[in-house]
């Protein structure tokens, strides 16, 4: 039999079950108005945006891929080492950051440098050699602490610069091979030989003729005409003769004399027409003075200056006398001086002539000598063999073979693929060198590439949220980048350089912003769709100032981008705009 307090338990679960059944059945059932109501529309109301005051940036947004820029195939330009023989790959290229001066790869033994310069490899450097290759090497052996000059040539001192940097890398610069070492000997063996024959032709001929009388006549002849021109040039430098200088002096002391007695003589006839002619004669002691009358006295009779006047004029005529001896003397000393610088020109030519009388017949002498014909031949063999030694000269010695440096336009660079292997035959292209910079590759919208100029700020943004500034650095044809891979229709290349590369890593795909346009302070800022052109095109916006109640403001715009626009007017931070109706 069940106990009271079981049935009660019982019962009262019975109740909440049925309770709960009943409520679960009336929330769902309503009665046709409440559905009606339920399905109805609501009531309309607008739809609106705050009004912003921010800094707004346009940007152009492009996915791409990190790499190193600018990749460029490397060939060897010719042969590495002085010989043709098979080029085979000792040491091949090594992936990775490579600096000037550095050695690309091994071939045949031979090592292949890498230097910054824009022209290519594409001779053999000799000595001589000049040209704008030979400019750009001297350069880079500057820049890599070797004493090269800057002369565009290669000479002396830049193969002593570049044998420097050759065996700063453990190697020895390119001497010449053998065969050229043989050829060398054996021209200037030639020209031993040549000489020699010369000599011993010259010493027959001066044996075969008896020229030694005349050998002695133009000796003496030479002596001659130079004792005869040194008289010349003596003669011309003296004004007068020894004998003349005597004369003129003797004659110009005559004329100091005859000066000297003229002036005494005037002198004196001065002295005596200045000289009184009467005297004074004074009262007696005691007269008074009021009362001593002077008597008068006789007047002396002038000097007689006859004398006098006749010792100056002899002085005169004496000095005009001394002034022409002595004028004289000079004309006589200048005709005797002309005289004698004429016969001296004279001497001179005679001894010309005695001169090329000497030669020529000394000339004739040798010339109907038999040897005469032996001795011209031996000295064109001298010539020709000078010549063929010279003309190999000019190009023997330290030589730079075109495959053993390689030009590239920007280092340091990297290595970034690799074409051939150590043991393999170097044809064609070896590697692939980048740039030691970073660069992204992407494509934009024919549109999007209008807006775009070289130049342009950016930021390169990587998946971990980190981002760093970059540049844009070519739009279209110049952004193209050999094995990049073909363009989309429409579209056009771009190439963005980030400014540092910490934190970068080749190979991730980044995304990248381009600014176009920026404000340059905080300014107010509507989404696009709130604003409206009117019919009289100005641009106006709806601003809600009481529930579902607008007015127009007019506004200019400026500015847009990620859907809002820059806008100037009767507005304020906070103010709603309508974008739509709902």
């Amino acid at each position: 039999m069940r106990s009271p307090r079981r049935l009660l338990a019982v019962v009262l679960a019975g109740v909440v079950l049925v309770a709960a059944a009943g409520w679960a059945v009336s929330t769902r059932l309503r009665s046709p108005a409440d559905e009606a109501a339920r399905r109805a529309a609501p009531k309309p109301s607008l739809v609106t945006a705050a009004v912003e005051r921010r800094r707004l940036v346009s940007t152009v947004v492009v996915n791409g891929t990190l790499e190193y820029g600018s990749p460029l195939p490397v060939g060897l330009a010719g042969a590495v080492g002085g010989a043709s023989e098979l080029q085979r790959a000792t040491r091949a290229p090594r992936p990775g950051r490579i600096a000037e001066g550095a050695v690309l790869m091994e071939v045949n033994g031979r090592p292949v440098f890498v230097l910054r310069g824009s022209v290519p490899m594409h001779r053999t450097i000799t000595p001589g050699s000049e040209g704008d290759d030979v400019t750009q090497l001297q350069r880079a052996l500057r820049r890599l602490g070797h004493r090269a000059p800057s002369t565009g040539v290669f000479d002396r001192a830049t193969i002593a610069a570049l044998t420097a940097l050759y065996a700063a890398k453990g190697y020895e610069a390119q001497r010449p091979a053998l065969g050229d070492r043989q050829t060398y000997e054996t021209l200037r063996k030639a020209v031993r030989t040549a000489e020699e024959t010369l000599a011993a032709e010259q010493q027959a001929l001066d044996r075969g003729r008896d020229v030694l009388p005349l050998k002695l006549k133009l000796a003496n002849a030479r002596t001659g005409l130079t004792a005869a021109r040194h008289a010349l040039a003596e003669a011309r430098s003296q004004e007068v003769t020894p004998a003349d200088e005597a004369r003129l002096s003797a004659a110009e002391s005559a004329v100091r004399a005859a000066e000297e007695k003229l002036l005494e003589a005037e002198q004196a006839l001065a002295a005596a027409r200045t000289r009184p002619t009467s005297a004074p004669t004074s009262a007696p002691t005691g007269t008074p003075a009021a009362t001593t009358t002077a008597a008068p006295q006789p007047t002396a009779p002038p000097a007689d200056t006859r004398l006098l006047e006749l010792r100056v004029a002899n002085a005169h005529a004496d000095l005009s006398a001394a002034q022409e001896a002595r004028d004289l003397i000079l004309k006589e000393a200048g005709q005797t001086r002309a005289a004698r610088i004429e016969e001296l020109r004279a001497a001179v030519r005679t001894a010309e002539e005695t001169l090329a009388t000497a030669e020529q017949a000394l000339r004739q002498a040798r010339q109907l000598s038999p040897a005469r014909l032996k001795v011209t031949g031996a000295r064109a063999d001298v010539a020709a063999a000078e010549e063929m030694l010279a003309e190999f000269s000019r190009t023997y010695g330290v030589s730079i073979p075109p495959g053993e440096v390689v030009f590239l336009p920007k280092l340091p660079a990297r290595v970034r693929k690799v074409s051939v292997k150590a043991g393999q035959r170097v044809e064609g292209e070896v590697a692939t060198v980048t740039s030691s910079s970073f660069a992204v590759t992407a494509s934009v919208e024919a549109a999007e590439s209008e807006l775009l100029r070289a130049g342009m700020p950016a930021t390169v943004e990587l998946d971990t949220g980190r981002s760093s500034p970059a540049r844009l650095t070519a739009v279209g044809d110049k952004a193209r980048v050999p094995g990049s891979g073909a363009v989309e229709a429409g579209a056009q290349p771009v190439l963005i350089t980030p400014r540092a590369a910490k934190g970068l890593k080749a190979g991730t795909a980044v995304t990248t912003r381009i600014t176009v346009g920026a404000t340059k302070d905080p300014v107010l800022v509507v989404p696009v769709a709130a604003v409206i052109t009117s019919a009289d095109g100005r641009a106006r916006v709806r601003v809600e100032y009481a529930t579902d109640r607008t007015r127009d403001v007019e506004v200019r715009t400026g500015l847009s981008a990620d859907g809002n626009v820059e806008v100037t007017g009767a507005l304020k931070e906070g103010d709603r705009v309508v974008v739509g109706d709902a």
